[in-house]
Order: C-alpha cells, then structure tokens, then sequence
C-alpha cells in the first residue's frame, strides 16, 4: 500500500497556517446546518438523502479517485475539526490515508468509537471475507471483506437506514423529518431498483473480467460473473505472464467485456481486448466519478447503461 507519512507530515505542518480559520465565525444559518464528512462521495450521497436541509454534507474523497489512495491535504483537518460527525466506508479501505487525519483533527466527536464516528460496513452485506492467514505476497488484501460494498442498491439502503438512526439519535428534535427522508429514499431506491434488475436481465449469468475488485456486490446483485481480473491481485500491476493467462481464460470462456475503474491506465485492458474481441468499458465506481452522476441514483442509471451496450455490441 502506498506510503502516507510523509503526507500526513505535510498536514500536520500545514494545519498551523490554517488554524485561524477555524475559528471565524459561522453565519447563523450555516450554524444551525449538522456537519457531515465522509470519507467517499457514495456516504456523502446517501448521507445528503436522508440528512436533506437539516445537514451539511462533504467528501473527503472524489468521486474519480481511488479510495485506498487519497492524497492527505491540510484543508481535510479543518473539515474533520469542524464535523459532527464522520461517515467512513470502513473495512480498511482507507487504513492509508484517513486514520492519522482523525487523531491530528483533535475532534473528540469522530474519534473512532466516539458517538460521532459512523463505519457503514456495519449496515452492509459483506462479500469476499477471506479465511486463513494473510500476507502481503497476496496483495492489497482486506482482511475483513471487500470494500466496495455501495455498489449493490440493497447496501445502499441498509446504509442509509442506518444513517437514519444516527442522525435521530444525534439530532432527536429532527428525528421525524429523518424518518420522512427515508421513507422517501426507499421508495424510490426499491422503484429504481426494479427498473435496474428487469434492464439487466436479459444479461443475467455473463462473464465480465474487472480491473480490480471492485465489482463483487454489483455483480452478485446483478447475477453477472466475474471470471478474471486485470490485476493479478489487489494491487498488483498486471505482469505479462498473468496477462496472457488472463487472455486465455477469456478466449476459452468467451468473455466479452472488460471493466475498468477510471483512475487506472487502459494500456493493458486494451491490449487484452484487441487480442480477445472483448470491449473495455470504464465503469464508475463512485458519485461523482463523472460530472453528470450526481447521485447515487444516477451511479446505477449510467454503469448500467454502459454495460448494456457493451454487451449487446460484442454478442
């Protein structure tokens, strides 16, 4: 995993010539507003459904980076000072960045295990747990169950179920207008859903090869196949050797498609799928990882999109 400390060095320095602006005053309305920070553009979309105007919501990470890799800035230190409370994907997915950032912050609120610090993996269903003994020749390896869990709508509501519940807990006065936000968010996440599984029907069982593991609760909701992966293991740069078995694999089990995170190069996918006829799809993993998916609604609506296309162009 890559090596954060001498980034956090760098906050830590920075925060001093920022500390000042902490402590201007608010205006009256943005003061009246509970603070949010989450760690991904996904928690921050879930958490603005069901927060709506009783909240003030911001992400620490964009929608077009990898979250295991954020680059720490002094200006995330005077977010999380500021927050109420810190929404986290949790599972280790930002062991690299976020730990440090929460103590330097000296927040007692989001401390980890303080009221107001949120892991969303507790509300989600986990896939990919590993069993036996670990170690780094594996790879970039989450020991307790791949991350990337927003990805399945059922997750998603769950997850804002859950931050519901957190949200009436902390702010008990607007507990009601929370439960509306989430009854509403329900509706229509169930009526999207449905529309989703019956687009993606007609494709159940197909065998996709992804970049990364980013895909499993997608694929498991959506009843696709992942057979292969670009990276022969989490964070691992392709090797020509995998490479070529990966090419064979997909000749021999006929897959067609290729789906690839956007912060990772297309040299290699495209390589894979001239030798192949496979076609490369860019799949976003987050809110945000494109200017027009502006929520969590829109994430399913254009992935979903790109990937009936593709399958439909290379049957």
């Amino acid at each position: 995993m890559r090596n954060t400390n001498g980034s956090v060095r760098f906050v830590a320095m920075g925060l001093a010539l920022f500390l000042h602006c902490a402590t201007v005053p608010s205006s009256s309305g943005a003061e009246s507003k509970f603070k949010i920070i989450t760690s991904t553009t996904d928690l921050a979309a879930l958490a603005q459904e069901i927060g709506g105007d009783k909240v003030e919501v911001e992400s620490v990470a964009r929608g077009y980076q990898d979250p295991h890799f954020v680059e720490a800035k002094p200006s995330f230190l005077l977010k999380l000072r500021k927050a109420d409370l810190l929404i986290v994907v949790g599972l280790e997915l930002e062991i690299g960045w976020l730990p440090p950032l929460i103590t330097q912050s000296t927040n007692p609120k989001i401390q980890v295990g303080a009221p107001g610090y949120f892991d969303a993996s507790r509300f989600a269903k986990i896939l990919e747990i590993p069993t036996g003994v670990l170690t780094r020749a594996e790879g970039d390896v989450h020991p307790l169950g791949n991350p990337h869990y927003w990805l399945d709508p059922e997750n998603g509501l769950q997850i804002a179920k859950g931050i519901q519940n957190k949200l009436s807990e902390m702010r008990p006065g607007d507990a009601a207008y929370f439960a509306e936000r989430y009854d509403d968010f329900e509706r229509r996440i169930k009526q999207a859903d449905e529309k989703w599984l019956a687009e993606m029907k007609p494709y159940a069982g197909r065998k996709i090869v992804t970049y990364h593991r980013s895909w499993p609760n997608f694929a498991d909701h959506f009843h696709l196949d992942v057979v292969g992966y670009v990276e022969p293991r989490p964070g691992i740069p392709p090797s020509p050797q995998h490479t070529v078995e990966l090419m064979r694999l997909m000749k021999s089990e006929g897959v067609k498609v290729i789906a690839v995170e956007p912060y990772f190069d297309l040299k290699t996918p495209n390589a894979i799928a001239r030798e192949t006829g496979a076609r490369v799809v860019v799949l976003m993993p987050s809110v945000g990882g494109e200017k027009e998916i502006t929520d969590y609604f829109k994430l399913f609506d254009d992935d979903i999109a790109k990937l009936k296309q593709a399958f439909d162009e290379t049957k």
